[in-house]
């Protein structure tokens, strides 16, 4: 999820007036760790941001960069299979094909920086020798010989994380680690102050009425983690009305069951209750809290990859 650094690394540089190329993955044969659509930031002096497999070929895209930088053209190099780098071999056996493309003024990088900011859709344009920021997702069309390509992006992933007890702290921490945003909703003051000191945005909840405190975009995941679950119903009711791509609740099939029927009585629609993943997490029955959290931030993860955002491009 480097996406969003490889674009404020090419605004920082460029407000340095160090001229830089965005690289972009178009096309992949075989088996490939990256996709089509994966940025790379690379600066004349040889510094860059993000990466475009285990570390193969950075060295050899790097060097490729500055080269377009100097002859100031856009430029398609194939990797892996059937690359002129005979050198230089993906393990995993595939090619990709990869445009360099030099940046002539500091406005798209600040473009995309702004629609990151904003939580909004946008999509990268390369061809003809230039490439452009647009508004709103577009699907990724990619065509080698020319070196013409639009890949769309979706906002990243954001976590809502309401509860209390350790593994509040444990997900919030991870999903740091993981360049993920998060905010956490707790009724513990201590947590609250700690998550704030560290950099995740925490408010305190004083009643389960707090609903109001909850906000979302169809890019977020909320996470509740009480362990009691009294606070959970008008919280969970909420939440399942705001748009996300992911809810989930800790706590045994015992406490959802109870949980479910709570909600339902409270007038929560049943495909709501039962968009509920709960158990939380893909393998259950975690005993410690980072444990927990692992499992609980691999569940999102997986969730964000495999939806579809269709809808949601404006």
């Amino acid at each position: 999820m480097d996406r969003d650094r490889v674009f404020a690394f090419l605004s920082d540089r460029q407000r340095e007036g160090r001229a830089c190329a965005l690289v972009t993955v178009m096309a992949v044969e075989g088996s490939s760790i990256r996709n089509p659509g994966t940025h790379m930031a690379v600066c004349e002096d040889g510094d860059f941001a993000g990466s475009l497999s285990g570390g193969c070929i950075e060295n050899a895209v790097v060097t490729e960069a500055q080269e377009a930088l100097r002859e100031g053209k856009p430029r398609v190099v194939r990797f892996g299979a059937g690359s002129r780098y005979i050198d230089i071999t993906l393990p995993c056996g595939g090619g990709i094909d990869v445009h360099f493309q030099p940046l002539a003024s500091q406005e798209f990088a600040e473009q995309c920086n702004t629609a990151i900011a904003a939580r909004k859709p946008f999509t990268v344009q390369i061809g003809g020798g230039e490439v452009a920021y647009l508004d709103g997702w577009q699907e990724l069309k990619a065509d080698v010989a020319s070196g013409i390509g639009t890949f769309g992006h979706w906002p990243q992933p954001r976590l809502c994380i309401i509860g209390h007890g350790a593994s509040v702290e444990a997900l919030a921490k991870l999903a740091g680690a993981m360049e993920i945003g998060s905010g956490v909703l707790s009724p513990d003051a201590d947590i609250c102050e700690r998550l704030t000191t560290l950099g995740p945005p925490a408010q305190l909840l004083t009643r389960t009425s707090d609903t109001h405190l909850l906000s979302s975009d169809p890019w977020t995941a909320f996470v509740f983690l009480f362990h009691d679950h009294d606070w959970e119903v008008k919280l969970l009711a909420r939440a399942l009305e705001l748009p996300h791509f992911y809810c989930g609740a800790m706590g045994s099939r015992k406490a959802h069951s109870a949980r479910s029927e709570a909600l339902l009585a409270s007038g929560v629609p049943a495909d709501a209750v039962a968009s509920i993943n709960a158990p939380l997490g893909l393998f259950h029955s975690s005993r410690d809290p980072e444990t927990l959290a692992l499992s609980a931030l691999s569940e999102i993860v997986r969730a964000y990859q495999s939806a579809d955002f269709a809808g949601h491009d404006a």
